[in-house]
Protein backbone atom coordinates (compact mmCIF):
# COMPACT_ATOMS: atom_id res chain seq x y z
CA UNK A 1 0.00 0.00 0.00
CA UNK A 2 1.49 3.17 -1.27
CA UNK A 3 2.61 6.19 1.58
CA UNK A 4 2.49 9.77 0.53
CA UNK A 5 3.72 12.86 3.07
CA UNK A 6 3.15 16.42 1.83
CA UNK A 7 5.29 19.23 4.14
CA UNK A 8 5.25 22.90 3.83
CA UNK A 9 8.01 25.56 4.65
CA UNK A 10 10.00 28.66 3.91
CA UNK A 11 13.82 29.43 3.63
CA UNK A 12 15.54 32.21 4.08
CA UNK A 13 17.45 32.11 0.74
CA UNK A 14 16.37 32.59 -2.95
CA UNK A 15 14.83 29.56 -5.26
CA UNK A 16 18.36 29.58 -7.26
CA UNK A 17 20.43 28.69 -4.28
CA UNK A 18 17.71 26.50 -2.92
CA UNK A 19 17.34 24.21 -6.42
CA UNK A 20 21.61 24.41 -6.38
CA UNK A 21 21.66 22.36 -3.47
CA UNK A 22 18.93 20.40 -4.74
CA UNK A 23 20.72 19.29 -7.85
CA UNK A 24 24.18 18.71 -5.77
CA UNK A 25 23.39 15.11 -5.31
CA UNK A 26 27.09 14.01 -4.11
CA UNK A 27 26.26 16.71 -1.03
CA UNK A 28 22.84 14.86 0.38
CA UNK A 29 24.57 12.72 2.86
CA UNK A 30 25.59 16.61 4.29
CA UNK A 31 22.22 17.76 4.99
CA UNK A 32 20.47 14.64 4.84
CA UNK A 33 20.92 12.42 7.88
CA UNK A 34 19.32 9.65 6.31
CA UNK A 35 21.47 9.69 3.20
CA UNK A 36 24.97 7.58 3.61
CA UNK A 37 26.12 7.66 0.02
CA UNK A 38 24.94 9.74 -3.42
CA UNK A 39 26.18 9.94 -6.59
CA UNK A 40 24.98 10.79 -10.30
CA UNK A 41 25.13 8.03 -12.73
CA UNK A 42 23.99 10.13 -15.95
CA UNK A 43 23.41 13.93 -16.81
CA UNK A 44 20.59 15.85 -18.72
CA UNK A 45 21.88 17.42 -21.87
CA UNK A 46 22.08 21.12 -19.10
CA UNK A 47 24.14 19.25 -16.75
CA UNK A 48 21.79 18.67 -13.88
CA UNK A 49 21.61 15.27 -12.60
CA UNK A 50 19.58 12.46 -14.50
CA UNK A 51 19.91 8.99 -12.95
CA UNK A 52 21.51 9.21 -9.09
CA UNK A 53 22.22 6.22 -6.69
CA UNK A 54 21.84 6.90 -3.30
CA UNK A 55 21.86 4.73 -0.15
CA UNK A 56 19.39 5.37 2.47
CA UNK A 57 18.61 4.03 6.10
CA UNK A 58 15.85 4.55 7.90
CA UNK A 59 13.26 3.00 10.52
CA UNK A 60 15.90 0.03 10.45
CA UNK A 61 15.88 -0.41 6.42
CA UNK A 62 19.07 0.13 4.42
CA UNK A 63 18.41 0.59 1.19
CA UNK A 64 20.25 1.42 -2.46
CA UNK A 65 18.07 3.15 -4.89
CA UNK A 66 18.70 4.47 -8.53
CA UNK A 67 16.31 7.31 -9.18
CA UNK A 68 15.60 9.17 -12.30
CA UNK A 69 15.27 13.07 -11.93
CA UNK A 70 13.71 15.71 -13.94
CA UNK A 71 14.14 19.44 -13.88
CA UNK A 72 12.69 22.97 -14.20
CA UNK A 73 13.83 26.61 -12.57
CA UNK A 74 11.26 25.55 -9.70
CA UNK A 75 10.74 21.97 -9.45
CA UNK A 76 13.04 19.04 -8.69
CA UNK A 77 10.75 15.30 -9.65
CA UNK A 78 12.03 11.89 -9.01
CA UNK A 79 11.13 8.61 -9.48
CA UNK A 80 12.19 5.42 -8.48
CA UNK A 81 14.24 2.89 -11.27
CA UNK A 82 15.67 0.59 -8.81
CA UNK A 83 15.21 -0.73 -5.38
CA UNK A 84 15.71 -3.73 -2.99
CA UNK A 85 13.06 -2.60 -0.79
CA UNK A 86 10.84 0.01 -2.26
CA UNK A 87 8.26 -1.17 -5.10
CA UNK A 88 7.67 2.40 -5.88
CA UNK A 89 8.65 6.11 -5.16
CA UNK A 90 7.50 9.08 -6.70
CA UNK A 91 8.65 12.61 -5.32
CA UNK A 92 8.95 16.41 -6.14
CA UNK A 93 10.31 19.60 -4.47
CA UNK A 94 8.14 22.83 -5.75
CA UNK A 95 9.71 26.28 -5.17
CA UNK A 96 7.96 29.57 -5.03
CA UNK A 97 9.81 32.52 -4.49
CA UNK A 98 7.92 34.53 -1.92
CA UNK A 99 9.64 37.69 -1.10
CA UNK A 100 13.34 38.81 -1.50
CA UNK A 101 15.57 35.79 -1.07
CA UNK A 102 12.85 33.78 0.52
CA UNK A 103 11.21 30.58 -0.41
CA UNK A 104 8.56 28.46 0.15
CA UNK A 105 9.09 25.02 -0.66
CA UNK A 106 6.51 22.17 -1.09
CA UNK A 107 7.66 18.01 -0.63
CA UNK A 108 5.82 15.82 -1.94
CA UNK A 109 6.87 11.81 -1.39
CA UNK A 110 4.81 8.74 -2.02
CA UNK A 111 6.15 5.55 -1.39
CA UNK A 112 4.97 1.83 -1.70
CA UNK A 113 7.32 -0.52 0.16
CA UNK A 114 7.86 -4.23 -0.47
CA UNK A 115 8.05 -5.54 2.63
CA UNK A 116 5.06 -5.24 5.40
CA UNK A 117 5.51 -3.21 8.47
CA UNK A 118 3.65 -1.86 10.80
CA UNK A 119 1.67 1.47 10.21
CA UNK A 120 3.31 3.17 13.50
CA UNK A 121 7.02 2.53 11.75
CA UNK A 122 5.89 3.68 8.31
CA UNK A 123 4.34 6.84 9.88
CA UNK A 124 7.51 7.41 12.17
CA UNK A 125 9.72 6.96 8.29
CA UNK A 126 6.91 9.55 6.74
CA UNK A 127 7.65 11.90 9.59
CA UNK A 128 11.37 11.63 9.76
CA UNK A 129 11.36 12.28 5.81
CA UNK A 130 9.35 15.19 5.94
CA UNK A 131 11.60 16.55 8.95
CA UNK A 132 14.87 15.67 7.18
CA UNK A 133 13.85 17.83 4.16
CA UNK A 134 12.44 20.60 5.68
CA UNK A 135 15.60 21.21 8.37
CA UNK A 136 18.71 20.16 6.20
CA UNK A 137 17.86 21.46 3.19
CA UNK A 138 16.64 24.58 5.24
CA UNK A 139 20.37 24.76 7.37
CA UNK A 140 22.10 24.02 3.72
CA UNK A 141 20.56 26.74 1.50
CA UNK A 142 20.42 28.86 4.41
CA UNK A 143 24.57 28.60 4.57
CA UNK A 144 25.03 28.49 1.08
CA UNK A 145 23.08 31.73 0.86
CA UNK A 146 24.78 33.33 3.71
CA UNK A 147 28.30 32.29 2.98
Amino acid sequence: MAVSVTNEFDINAPVSVVMEVLQDIPALPDWSGPHSAAEVLTEHPDGTPDTVRVTVGMIGINDTQELAYSWTDTVAKWELVESSQLAMQNGSYTLTEIGENKTHVKLDLVIDLKIKLPGFLIKKGQKAAAETAEKGLTAESEKRFNA
